[in-house]
Formats: structure tokens, C-alpha cells, sequence
């Protein structure tokens, strides 16, 4: 489904909301960098869904069936990260603040006066900002995979990187299945690989779908440029859960642990052996975790 939210046109599935019985609290999903909400694992939205939450997920601009924002041009990456590393200002062609903005305008349409928010990684950010620029309307955040964006955290290793920023080596579907594989065996969970004739299926159903590396681009720019977030997180009211897996090579432990320190009252639980991802093991451990959070609100 499209409507149209922040003046953008974002798609959006959403699930549970016509059930019959007692009102759903809603539960906004929020996809990390480049990701669909296609990316979101089905066991994973039917157990909310089992365990009574009205479950919103976005498409966010640039990626899948939203709004691409081609009109505003390319970003710069290698330019960006070179005055990050100067201590220069970056300069966004839209910020994660906008990106919050969209999900708070996506909750305006469809009626949705609160909401308890959950994002990974991008998303996690995305929904930090939204708790704090709105903070009566996020019931409860959690983060996962996610960090502050404080200066001086672990980054990762150049090889992680370049995986990250690699093109495909070529447009067909095999090109972008080969490619997305690739990157996945790099951040993904070591100690719970997925099969790949899964994986495989799930990246050529994104592709499908859409598949923009400027959006993206756009999108790693306003990861980028938001240096300031780490020093307001201390703002954030809303009960919060912070998931973050030892493992992780794009965003290393230490970004969760510090986002969990920075945030009053937020509880950190570690994933041992989980990277940047999310198969159907680290799924019941979270779900172990979130619903008694969301429960408690």
C-alpha cells in the first residue's frame, strides 16, 4: 500500500490493524541501510502479530516502492568521509531526521497516535531521532544492531567496507543475488549461518522489487552526517531496549554499548555469536526480549 506521509509517497505494509477484538498497540518496524520491508522475516512479524501487535512496515525513501529522491542528485561518499576524518561538517542531501520525520508523518496518516518503535541498524538510528523529536508519540523504542553515532567508536575493518560500498558486477538478477550473497556472508551472524538457497530467494525477491545503490548512497550520507545524535540520546524518555549482537563487524558491540549507556534507564542485552543480521536463532532470542519490553510499557 502507498500513501502519501512528510509530502513523500512511502509504501507500507500494514498488519493486524482490522483484527477483531480488543485495539492492537501499534509497532513500527524500521529497515536499516538499503533494505526493504520485504527484508523483515515472516516468522518475525507473525509472532507480534501472534502476540497481539498491529505491525506498520515501511518501505523508507530511496529504498523499494517509496519515494526515490533522484531529484536532489548523487551523494558523495569519499568526500563525506574524508571531512568526517577532518572534523569538518558533512552536509546531507536530506538527514535521519527527515527520515524520522517521514515515519512520525507515516503515523499521522494512518491514524496513529503512539506507537512503540523498532529499528535495526539505519532503522535503529531512525528511530532514535524519532524519539526524540516526538517523544510522546514512541511508546517504546528498541535499537538493534544499531548505534549512537558517537565519534571515536569502532568502525569497521576496511575490507567490511568495501564490501559495503562494492557495485555489483553487473545489472542481472544473478549479478545482484552474487553480490548481496557476498556481503551477507562478510556481516552476517557466524555462528548461525543461513542457508543459502533461503538467502538466495529472499535477495532476488528485494531485487525484484527495487533496487537503487544512489538511494542508498543518499541514505549512508545521512548516517554519515548525524555526529550530533550521540550527545542527545540522554533526551530519550521512552523505554528502551538496545539488542545488539558480540559479533558484529559493521557495527561492533561497543556501538550498542555505548548507545545503551547514553540512553537513561535503557536496557543492553547482547547476542553472543550474532553479526548483521537477523536468522531465525538470534529471532527467538530477541523476541525472548522484546515482547516482555513491549509488555511492560
Amino acid at each position: 500500500m502507498k500513501i502519501t506521509a512528510n509530502k513523500l509517497e512511502i509504501e507500507f505494509e500494514d498488519s493486524g490493524a482490522g483484527a477483531s477484538g480488543p485495539a492492537r498497540p501499534p509497532l513500527l518496524l524500521i529497515m536499516g541501510l538499503g533494505m526493504q520491508l520485504v527484508a523483515w522475516p515472516q516468522e518475525f512479524v507473525q509472532a507480534l502479530l501472534d502476540a497481539g501487535y498491529r505491525v506498520i512496515r515501511p518501505d523508507n525513501r530511496d529504498v523499494g516502492l517509496s519515494q526515490h529522491m533522484h531529484h536532489l542528485g548523487r551523494a558523495n561518499l569519499i568526500w563525506a568521509g574524508l571531512r568526517l576524518r577532518l572534523g569538518l561538517t558533512v552536509r546531507p542531501l536530506y538527514s535521519l531526521s527527515d527520515m524520522a520525520q517521514d515515519m512520525l508523518g507515516l503515523m499521522d496518516a494512518l491514524g496513529v497516535d503512539r506507537a512503540h518503535v523498532l529499528g535495526v541498524s539505519m532503522g535503529g538510528m531512525i528511530g532514535q531521532r524519532m524519539a526524540l523529536l516526538a517523544p510522546q508519540r514512541v511508546l517504546s523504542l528498541c535499537s538493534v544492531m544499531s548505534s549512537s553515532g558517537a565519534p571515536g567508536l569502532p568502525r569497521a575493518r576496511l575490507a567490511v567496507l568495501r564490501a559495503l560500498l562494492r557495485r555489483p558486477d553487473g545489472a542481472s538478477s544473478e549479478a545482484l543475488v552474487a553480490h548481496y550473497l557476498r556481503l551477507f556472508r562478510i556481516i552476517g551472524s557466524p555462528d548461525f549461518l543461513m542457508a543459502e538457497d533461503w538467502l538466495r530467494e529472499r535477495i532476488r525477491l528485494a531485487a525484484a522489487r527495487g533496487f537503487d545503490p544512489t538511494g542508498t548512497a543518499r541514505q549512508m550520507l545521512a548516517i554519515i552526517a548525524d555526529s550530533a545524535r550521540a550527545d542527545e540520546l540522554p533526551g530519550i524518555v521512552a523505554p528502551t531496549l538496545v539488542f545488539h549482537g558480540e559479533k558484529d563487524v559493521l557495527l561492533p558491540f561497543a556501538c550498542g554499548e555505548d548507545t545503551a549507556r547514553r540512553i537513561p534507564g535503557a536496557r543492553l542485552v547482547g547476542m553472543p555469536g550474532m553479526g548483521h543480521d537477523l536468522p531465525p536463532l538470534v529471532i527467538q532470542r530477541l523476541l525472548a526480549v522484546l515482547l516482555p519490553h513491549l509488555g511492560a510499557v
